[in-house]
């Protein structure tokens, strides 16, 4: 069974906060570090070390690029445009702060061709004064479907691939809105792209190698004012936070605390794990993770990871588990044999849209937290023929769902329900096939016999692989 993840984000969540967090929890540093190394990226050192913040012990995590990608061409550019010129000023919080060793931690600047979330550790430091650095280098891009790929190249775990992939996609999406422009166009400055994989891919590998089956935020909580960056001056929360935000129907509190608390790549952690948002009670802390956060603020830059286990209320029965973090990337729920639970149905009936939108909205959808999605075909009045979107979600998720139905379907009214189901209980495990592994599911049937359900996504990967029929190796799992 697995574990259940609160993530406290009172003072903010980024990137390199949520690794550090996670690595302080107990995650396998060797683990992280061989998955790492796997991926075809080169020109950084993972640095891990013990810092305090407040006095209070925390977990550091730090991407250091090497001399050949270490330069403030891609930095400056963020906070000031492409001029390769940057002046320093304190109007702004968070815009980038010195101290050098070389360590770049972007937490903005490492999330697509958007806004200023780096820090830079340079050595000596700058009071209230300006001065100009001119830098001339050049850059490659790298886009959505680039990372995608050097993802694929890595040697992770199925799971830890998909929430990685997930992450990828939320965040590209919100900037794709942000700037107004094709996915297509979204892309990575170069030495951005490293900083961004290492901690997407790292949130994803020690989530699995935690065996996190759930995850819950009950709200993010940034700072307010604006900041500096390639684009101008700009509000916080940032564009790109805010449409991960609201595409994903994450709660958002507002501080007193002047500054940029929670970056993209935070939000689309939260987003990309399908996290819950309202804590069991009570429950019971197992473990806990404190993972620093570069900047000064106010408030202590800590993210704190919690393991929890729910406790049974008074005169409430022991708990279930909630969902399964399996596959993309949270699965169905797992809980005992013939226990019932709930989901919430929606409906609605489209008759003015495209194939291409009616698909473009399930996959939409689906990244909102939906557990099924599916289109019938029905005839409306007059005879029409149209379309009844049918979905399935958590109660946690509908408004989310909600959400994205209304924003990209052309209907003006949700029909919902509440339904009662029965889940049997079912086990995640491996098998061996004559060509490989197999990840399946096993439930145990009210009789006490069992069922294998081999993962589709291994099966065909196998069979094109190996060149056999995809029955071949459906059977062969099955009978494993």
């Amino acid at each position: 069974m697995g574990k259940t993840l609160y993530l406290d984000c009172t003072n903010g969540i980024s990137g390199d906060m949520t690794v550090a967090a996670l690595l302080d929890l107990g995650a396998n540093e060797a683990r992280l570090r061989d998955a790492l190394a796997s991926l075809p990226v080169s020109g950084y050192e993972v640095r891990i070390s013990r810092v305090k913040k407040a006095g209070i012990d925390c977990c550091d995590f730090d991407v250091v690029l090497d001399a050949a990608h270490e330069n403030h061409d891609h930095d400056m550019a963020y906070l000031h445009g492409e001029s390769g010129e940057h002046h320093h000023s304190r109007d702004h919080v968070c815009c980038h702060e010195h101290t050098h060793n070389h360590v770049h931690s972007h937490e903005l600047g490492k999330d697509y061709d958007h806004h200023c979330d780096h820090e830079h550790d340079h050595g000596h430091s700058h009071g209230n004064h300006g001065h100009e650095h001119a830098h001339h280098h050049h850059h490659e891009h790298r886009g959505p479907a680039d990372i995608d790929a050097i993802i694929d190249a890595g040697q992770l775990a199925p799971r830890a691939r998909d929430l990685a992939h997930r992450m990828v996609d939320v965040i590209a999406h919100a900037e794709a809105k942000a700037h107004a422009v094709p996915l297509s166009e979204v892309h990575f400055h170069e030495v951005g792209a490293i900083d961004s994989i290492v901690d997407i891919v790292s949130v994803a590998v020690l989530l699995d190698d935690l065996d996190i089956d759930r995850v819950i935020v009950p709200r993010l909580v940034d700072g307010h004012g604006t900041i500096r960056c390639q684009h101008g001056v700009i509000p916080v929360p940032v564009p790109a936070t805010l449409n991960i935000v609201e595409a994903h129907g994450l709660p958002l509190s507002v501080s007193d605390v002047e500054g940029e608390l929670v970056t993209p790549t935070g939000a689309a952690i939260v987003a990309a794990t399908r996290a819950e948002h309202v804590l069991p009670e009570p429950f019971r802390v197992v473990k806990t993770g404190l993972g620093a956060g570069k900047r000064t603020y106010e408030c202590p830059s800590i993210l704190r990871a919690m393991l929890i286990e729910e406790l049974p209320g008074e005169g409430d029965p022991a708990p279930a588990t909630s969902a399964s973090f399996t596959g993309n990337p949270l699965a169905a729920p797992t809980i005992g044999a013939d226990a019932p639970t709930q989901v919430v149905r929606l409906e609605c009936d489209i008759d003015d849209a495209t194939g291409e939108e009616l698909a473009y909205a399930a996959e939409r959808i689906r990244e909102a937290g939906a557990r099924e999605v599916h289109w019938a075909p029905i005839f409306t009045k007059k005879e029409r023929p149209a379309w009844q979107l049918q979905v399935v979600a958590a109660a946690g998720d509908v408004a989310a769902v909600e959400h994205v139905i209304f924003a990209e379907t052309t209907t003006i009214g949700v029909r919902r329900w509440v339904c009662e189901r029965t889940v049997l209980a079912r086990e995640e495990l491996t098998v061996e096939t004559p060509w490989g592994e197999v990840r399946a599911k096993r439930a145990t049937l009210p009789n006490g016999s069992a069922r294998v359900k081999p993962e589709y996504a291994d099966c065909a990967r196998i069979a094109r692989a190996e060149g056999v029929p995809l029955r071949a190796v459906i059977d062969a799992a099955t009978r494993a």
